[in-house]
């Protein structure tokens, strides 16, 4: 028999037929021409932007936090500022009390001229504050103790040396200086909001916008 006069089987040549038409659907695909056999289903439409010329897919990823551990440095300043923030928020409020009462006498015993009834005003004024302080204050850590009078000088305008000098005398002042001393403090400390003192000052209006006063 020729070659000429040879005859594919059937089966075979369905099979070429076959493979060229998934080699012309990949052809297709390829450059982006829709096979009108399946329509848009082989088409997928992504979301891109262009870069430098380039058409590129892009699509948004979900947002996920990137953390790092502290340093040796940043957890000592965090232990700082957190126990500075909690003094602030436990001395506050009786700094502000405090305060209030202390500017009042002030400005009464502004009109006291006789030596006799200022003392008396003053004695019947310490007994209040006694009363009102002693049992909370008393609970303090020495920490606590020296923000509060950092306060104290914040809401009175004065340092602590100045107020027990006017209230109870020269004397008394400077022993109560020494016993501070001792604990490594100092009731003469200025109180400088925009200074040294500015994390006590971000602290306290913190406060103050939490419970709205002032």
């Amino acid at each position: 028999m020729g070659l000429n006069n040879y005859k594919l089987p059937i089966i075979c040549t369905n099979c070429i037929f076959l493979l060229i038409g998934m080699f012309t659907c990949i052809f297709s695909q390829a450059q982006g021409v829709i096979n009108p056999r399946y329509g848009s289903r082989d088409t997928l439409v992504v979301p891109y932007i262009v870069y430098q010329g380039d058409t590129i897919p892009a699509r948004d990823l979900e947002m996920f936090y990137v953390r790092a551990p502290m340093s040796d440095a940043m957890k000592k300043r965090l232990a700082e500022w957190t126990r500075l923030r909690n003094a602030v928020y436990v001395t506050y409020p009786y700094a502000r009390k405090a305060g209030a009462i202390m500017n009042d006498m002030n400005v009464k015993m502004a009109h006291i001229v006789k030596r006799d009834e200022r003392k008396s005003y003053l004695k019947s004024r310490e007994k209040e504050l006694k009363k009102e302080f002693s049992e909370p204050l008393s609970n303090l850590s020495i920490y606590q103790g020296r923000i509060l009078m950092k306060l104290i000088n914040r809401q009175t305008g004065n340092n602590c040396y100045n107020i027990i000098k006017e209230y109870k005398g020269g004397f008394t002042a400077r022993a109560y200086q020494t016993v501070a001393f001792f604990f490594n403090s100092n009731l003469k400390q200025p109180y400088d909001a925009n200074g040294d003192d500015l994390q006590i000052e971000q602290i306290v209006q913190e406060v103050e916008r939490m419970y709205g006063s002032r």
